[in-house]
C-alpha cells in the first residue's frame, strides 16, 4: 500500500508559502531527526531554490534520534551550499535560543540591523515547527497538538526589534515516490491515520527495529534477544500481542492492537534512541530506486 496523504488546505498553504518567501531572509526548515530526509519536502527544497534564499535545517526530536546516527547526519548537510544544519529538541529552550544568530550568519545583508531579519518555519506536519515557535516567542502562539496538521494558517510575529519569524502550516507534496517515506512519515506520524494501515506500518518499523536495533525490541516487550534473529516483523508483533496479553476470541493474538502499541511506543520515544535511516541507508534505497529494470 502505497501511503498519499495531501489535504486540500496545503494547496493554499503552498501558493501562500511562495508569496511569503519573496520576502524571507532565512527558511528555517524543520525536519524528524529520526528521518531528514523522508522528512524534508521536496516542495520547499523547489520553493527557497526559487528564491536563492539559504536553509537552516533544524534536526528536531533529536532526543528521540540515535545520536551517531544524527551526527552523520549533521555532517552529510554541512557539505551542501547555502545550508547550516543544527540538531536539537524543542523540550530544551536554550537550544531553540540560538537559531536566531545561527540563522543572521546565513543573511550577512542584515548585519547593520537597518532591516529585520525575517525568518519562515517550513517542514512537513507534526515535525515541531509551532512548538519551535512558541519557545522562541517564549509564549503560546501556535496551536500544537500530537496530530497532524494542527496548524492551517501561517502566523508571523516579532521576536524583537531585529528579528521577524513567520510560522507555516505543515506541507507535504502531492505524490510520496518512495514508499519507505510513506512507511516512515507514517510510522512517525507526520500522515493523516486515514491514509496508513497501522499493521503494514507496524511491520515496516519492526523490520528496521529487527535489522538494526534489536536490543531496543528485547528490552521493552522482554522478548528473547536469542531468538530475534530467525523472527520476521509479522512474529515480532505477534510476539508483543502475547507480551501484552491482546489477545482475540480463541485465543488469537490481537496484531492491530499490537501494532498500535509498537507505533505508539516508537514515537513517545519508549524504544530508545532510534534513527529510521542513515547517509547510507539512504543513499541505498536511491540507488535501488533509480536502477533501470533488467529484462527477463
Amino acid at each position: 500500500m502505497a501511503i498519499q496523504w495531501y489535504p486540500g488546505h496545503m494547496t493554499a498553504a503552498r501558493k501562500k508559502a511562495a508569496e511569503t518567501m519573496a520576502s524571507t531572509d532565512v527558511v528555517i526548515e524543520v525536519v524528524d531527526a529520526r528521518l531528514p530526509e523522508a522528512s524534508t519536502n521536496p516542495m520547499v527544497r523547489e520553493l527557497r531554490l526559487q528564491r536563492q534564499r539559504p536553509c537552516l535545517k533544524v534536526l528536531n526530536k533529536a532526543d528521540l534520534a540515535d545520536p551517531d546516527v544524527t551526527q552523520a547526519w549533521l555532517t552529510w548537510y554541512r557539505r551542501q551550499d547555502g545550508m547550516r544544519a543544527v540538531a536539537l529538541s524543542c523540550r530544551k529552550p536554550g537550544e531553540v535560543a540560538r537559531l536566531p544568530a545561527l540563522c543572521r550568519a546565513l543573511a550577512p545583508h542584515r548585519a547593520d540591523n537597518t532591516k529585520p531579519l525575517r525568518m519562515m518555519i517550513m517542514g512537513i506536519p507534526n515535525v515541531g515547527k509551532s512548538t519551535l515557535m512558541n519557545v522562541l516567542l517564549r509564549r503560546k502562539l501556535a496551536k500544537v497538538g500530537d496530530e497532524p496538521a494542527v496548524t492551517r494558517a501561517q502566523q508571523t510575529s516579532q521576536l524583537d526589534i531585529a528579528n521577524w519569524l513567520t510560522d507555516t502550516p505543515g506541507l507535504l507534496w502531492p505524490k510520496i515516490e518512495h514508499a519507505s517515506d510513506g512507511l516512515m512519515l507514517a510510522a512517525s506520524n507526520a500522515v493523516g491515520r486515514n491514509a496508513m494501515l497501522d499493521e503494514e506500518v507496524a511491520g515496516f518499523l519492526a523490520a528496521v527495529l529487527l535489522a538494526r536495533y534489536p536490543q531496543a525490541l528485547a528490552r521493552r516487550y522482554a522478548l528473547a534477544a536469542g531468538a530475534l534473529p530467525a523472527l520476521d516483523a509479522v512474529a515480532v508483533i505477534e510476539g508483543i500481542a502475547r507480551r501484552r496479553g491482546l489477545l482475540l476470541r480463541g485465543g488469537l493474538v490481537d496484531r492491530e492492537k499490537a501494532a498500535r502499541v509498537l507505533l505508539q511506543d516508537y514515537r513517545d520515544g519508549l524504544l530508545g534512541r532510534i534513527s529510521l535511516e542513515t547517509p547510507a541507508t539512504r543513499s541505498a534505497m536511491l540507488q535501488t530506486s533509480e536502477a533501470p529494470a533488467v529484462a527477463d
